[in-house]
């Protein structure tokens, strides 16, 4: 009877069978807004795993820049997926209990992968930092040894951070509620819940969040206060122009991801009083859309990438027209 209803730890902590997902009860229109994240899922599966294969067959594209894009991709489609298929079926399938355990594994998942996003556009700041500072040492600074350690250190970093922060749940007694007003297994809504000190939880939250978003963004800004100084430096404004176009999709990104994030955040920290619906929509959506634009706005709109995928199509046809030829001829 005593594992149906909570599950003890050291006999003092109470750990329960799992939790229900409540989010959006006031938000009149749950049905058509999870339909929509749906098409959005669909759209960043597709484009997302378009770019990871084009990137993993083509050789030519085997670089740092594109070890960079081909990380993002892969961030982006492992985020979508840890979020919005288990919205489907908590909003459209009606089932929203969710096991403690794995409870567990999707809050890590998640922002093992969110953490992850902020890095990897990062990376793409520092790309575009030594190839518009630095051009004649770009080769020699930013090669394929270079750009593959620092996505493996973001990786080493983004995971053990989460691990840290994730594990901390498992020292929380649930004796009460179980009802998370999120729209997943979210790390505040969840640890607030626990009848025991959260304390430790809180600081984990703010300092975590604080580095992970904070770190990445001021590397950024940095950077592009570098590009900046050198573009104008530069003597012809067509170069100038050249220079400044190669970012401009980067800053779109730069911008899609972090103001929704910066404007929760600040709410949180401060602890205004916004609207549970409207912060979890404002949540869902600055997580899931960043996925979804990412391969349009940058990748896909990447010269190099264009021009291998067109070579890829128009090699396709050919063959395909070639193996009919003989056919109309007969």
């Amino acid at each position: 009877m005593q594992s149906s209803t909570a599950l003890m730890r050291n006999d003092s902590l109470i750990h329960p069978p799992g939790f229900f997902i409540i989010g959006l009860i006031g938000f009149p229109y749950t049905n058509i807004y999870v339909i929509f994240l749906a098409l959005i899922y669909v759209i960043t599966a597709i484009s997302n795993c378009f770019v990871i294969c084009i990137i993993c067959m083509d050789h030519h594209l085997h670089v740092p820049k594109f070890i960079a894009v081909g990380n993002l991709a892969v961030v982006d489609l492992v985020l979508s997926t840890s979020l919005i298929p288990s919205m489907i079926k908590i909003y459209l399938l009606k089932d929203n209990f969710i096991e403690y355990k794995l409870c567990l594994v999707q809050m890590y998942m998640c922002y093992a992968f969110l953490t992850l996003e902020s890095f990897s556009i990062a990376i793409l700041a520092f790309d575009r930092l030594i190839a518009i500072c630095l051009p004649l040492r770009q080769n020699s600074i930013n090669t394929t040894t270079t750009m593959t350690t620092i996505v493996a250190a973001m990786w080493t970093l983004s995971h053990g951070v989460t691990i840290v922060s994730t594990s901390s749940m498992t020292y929380l007694s649930f004796c009460n509620s179980v009802q998370v007003n999120s729209y997943f297994c979210d790390y505040a809504p969840v640890f607030r819940l626990a009848c025991n000190d959260n304390s430790l939880q809180w600081t984990f939250a703010t300092v975590l969040s604080s580095v992970c978003i904070f770190v990445p963004l001021s590397f950024i800004v940095l950077s592009y206060t570098c590009i900046l100084f050198s573009v104008f430096q530069m003597k012809s404004v067509e170069s100038r122009f050249k220079a400044l176009a190669t970012c401009t999709e980067h800053l779109i990104l730069v911008a899609i991801f972090y103001i929704p994030i910066l404007v929760i955040f600040m709410i949180g920290l401060f602890r205004v009083g916004i609207n549970p619906d409207v912060r979890i929509v404002g949540l869902s959506l600055s997580s899931c859309i960043p996925p979804c634009t990412n391969p349009i706005i940058y990748s896909l709109k990447t010269k190099e990438l264009k021009r291998r995928v067109n070579f890829l199509f128009q090699r396709t046809f050919n063959i395909q027209r070639h193996s009919v030829h003989p056919l109309h001829k007969k």
